[in-house]
């Protein structure tokens, strides 16, 4: 098991980027299914009882161009995980290194799932 690395500070910068396109791809990915999870949820659940609620090709457009945005964002928010691993981890730990990777990951691919909890929590609250 790795405890210590000697990554130099290059090393540890290529160690994230060689990772970035799997965090992208997962982005991608988590927002495709938790924007095909809200439709499903908003068809079924909302559109019933709310003549507002409506799917168009504007919507779905605006809403990636929102989600391409968001992306951008989270992308920052990975650069800050580089910076996190270089200042904070002073033992050059591997296993420090992968756990902050996996808690970013996760955390961010599960993000984009709010949007069919929160129609789910407005269909309880509102029409059930």
């Amino acid at each position: 098991m790795f405890t210590n690395s000697n990554l130099s500070e290059s090393q540890i910068r290529d160690w994230w980027s060689e990772r970035r396109l799997y965090y992208n791809v997962g982005l991608i990915v988590s927002g495709i299914v938790a924007f095909i999870v809200y439709l499903i949820l908003g068809v079924i659940l909302i559109m019933p009882y709310d003549d507002d609620f409506e799917i168009t090709l504007f919507t779905i457009v605006f809403q990636g161009m929102g989600y391409v945005f968001m992306m951008l964002f989270a992308n920052l928010f990975y650069s800050f995980g580089v910076r996190t691993d270089l200042n904070l981890n002073k033992g050059n730990s591997m296993k420090f290194r992968k756990a902050l990777f996996n808690f970013g990951f996760r955390f961010s691919i599960a993000l984009p799932f709010l949007a069919p909890t929160m129609l789910l929590i407005t269909y309880y609250l509102k029409f059930y």
